[in-house]
């Protein structure tokens, strides 16, 4: 294997560590541990559009987690892909199951976009950051077959679980 494929394929799992380590903290309902995550200069999209610098997701998470009973996250990973040295990107599909429930909730589900990158820092190692996590409704309007689908692909899945194609 090639430096350069075996640098792609260690980027690609950085990312999807940074992914998984992502959902966890949502999961836990931890806005520091998600916030420690993103790069200050980043940016999150949330599920209902919000736009947050990547230096205040804890300062808008907290609150969310505080007083609402979030729903933790069931996913599956559709693509990891390195788009440029030290930059990746990753999408998934995600589905939630609300607190007290067994089954997903359809009108929760996202699709779900995470730009990483890599920074130095004073070692000289790279240290991934998300630049950029996109959360948006998959409702797929006129096509109830679609947000079925997306529903079923999720359901086996536990709660905070992922599957990966």
């Amino acid at each position: 294997m090639s430096e350069t494929t075996e640098h792609r394929k260690q980027a690609e799992a950085a990312a999807l560590e940074l992914y998984e380590d992502l959902i966890g903290a949502w999961n836990r309902r931890d806005a520091a541990g998600m916030a420690a995550l993103f790069d200050p200069a980043g940016a999150m999209v949330g599920f209902d559009g919000s736009q947050v610098a990547g230096s205040d997701v804890e300062g808008h998470l907290a609150p969310i987690f505080a007083d609402h009973p979030t729903a933790p996250y069931v996913y599956k990973v559709r693509e990891v892909r390195a788009l440029a040295e030290g930059v990746v990107l990753l999408r998934a599909i995600a589905g939630m199951v609300p607190p007290g429930r067994t089954e997903l909730n359809p009108a929760a589900n996202a699709v779900q976009s995470l730009v990483a990158q890599s920074g130095s820092n004073q070692n000289g190692s790279g240290t991934w950051r998300v630049v950029l996590f996109q959360n948006t409704p998959a409702q797929y309007h006129g096509r109830p077959e679609l947000v079925e689908q997306h529903t079923e692909e999720l359901s086996g899945l536990p709660r905070g679980a992922s599957g990966s194609d």
